[in-house]
């Protein structure tokens, strides 16, 4: 029997009008209303109505994706469709966590809102930098990160996310020079990514030491789905655990590949994606082209998706 994974978005996926075609259904307004409520301001506006800069920031950017996320899963739950794992993109993962039902809903939308704040607070802006390196394994680019950090300044691999693409964080100087190196050994491309911090990077410390804080104060079930995480790639239920790995995945690198290719060693044939955009579904078939990938962003990506998954 096919497995099934639902694989949750992270920064970068938002967008103006997310969500909007699942409101005409009651319980899915409550998801938007339930975060209006919680954050105490009206994040459904930023939402449904820009501006995209706002929406794109980070302490905006977080919660709205979960939002949407939760939503969604949520209504795939009503029609008796339930996943065998899930895994997150690096905010994602909370995404995941509230569908295998570690975290209520409530509780991850004021940690994610937080989270976004101890990230956009940790490295004074202009300081950081993340950029895209095309085209090169990542032992090359580990060699090439250690050289640029001491010549340059702290930057480290941050996000692994398939064959030929991974992301680098860190200073603003760690990265440029890392870049340079990168094209000069070989890298087909260095792409500057447009972020408000070196996101995965030791950079990221203060903000995970706030996040610990915060979390400490929330309770974590036990998973009922389990979750492969960011940070070891395999998949985890222990609530102690996955709280650790939590402020673990603020500073160290999200193993997508890694992960991706565990499910797949897990059983996992399908890969749905949930949130806005397409942009995992594009990794997961870079990873391994034979299996299915299902993204469901809006009513009619939905309809679609049920349809395959009852077959």
């Amino acid at each position: 029997m096919n497995k099934i994974a639902f694989i949750y978005p992270g920064q970068g996926s938002q967008t103006v009008g997310m969500g909007e075609t699942f409101l005409n259904d009651k319980t899915s307004r409550q998801f938007f209303e339930e975060a209006d409520q919680v954050l105490g301001f009206k994040l459904s506006d930023l939402m449904l109505q820009g501006p995209q800069e706002e929406l794109t920031l980070t302490y905006h950017a977080q919660p709205a994706l979960l939002t949407v996320s939760a939503m969604i899963t949520e209504r795939l739950n009503r029609m008796g469709i339930v996943p065998d794992y899930t895994a997150g993109h690096s905010l994602g993962e909370y995404s995941a966590l509230v569908a295998s039902g570690v975290l209520p809903f409530e509780a991850a939308v004021n940690i994610v809102h937080k989270r976004g704040l101890f990230m956009n607070s940790a490295v004074p802006a202009g300081q950081g930098s993340m950029a895209a390196i095309l085209g090169m394994d990542s032992e090359e680019l580990e060699k090439v990160t250690d050289e640029a950090t001491d010549a340059a300044g702290v930057v480290q691999l941050a996000n692994l996310n398939c064959p030929g693409q991974i992301v680098i964080s860190g200073t603003k100087g760690g990265v440029e020079e890392a870049c340079r190196l990168a094209k000069e050994r070989g890298a087909k491309r260095a792409i500057p990514l447009d972020v408000s911090g070196p996101f995965h990077s030791e950079l990221m410390r203060p903000a995970s030491q706030d996040l610990s804080k915060v979390l400490s104060q929330a309770f974590l079930e036990d998973a009922a789905v389990p979750v492969v995480t960011n940070v070891t790639a395999k998949s985890e239920t222990n609530a102690v655990q996955l709280q650790d790995l939590l402020i673990r995945q603020l500073y160290s690198p999200v193993l997508w590949e890694q992960s991706v290719r565990e499910m797949i060693e897990l059983g996992v044939t399908v890969f749905v994606e949930i949130g806005p955009g397409k942009v995992l579904s594009g990794l997961v078939k870079k990873i391994d082209r034979s299996v299915t990938t299902l993204p469901i962003f809006d009513q009619e990506s939905f309809e679609k998706a049920v349809e395959e998954l009852k077959k």
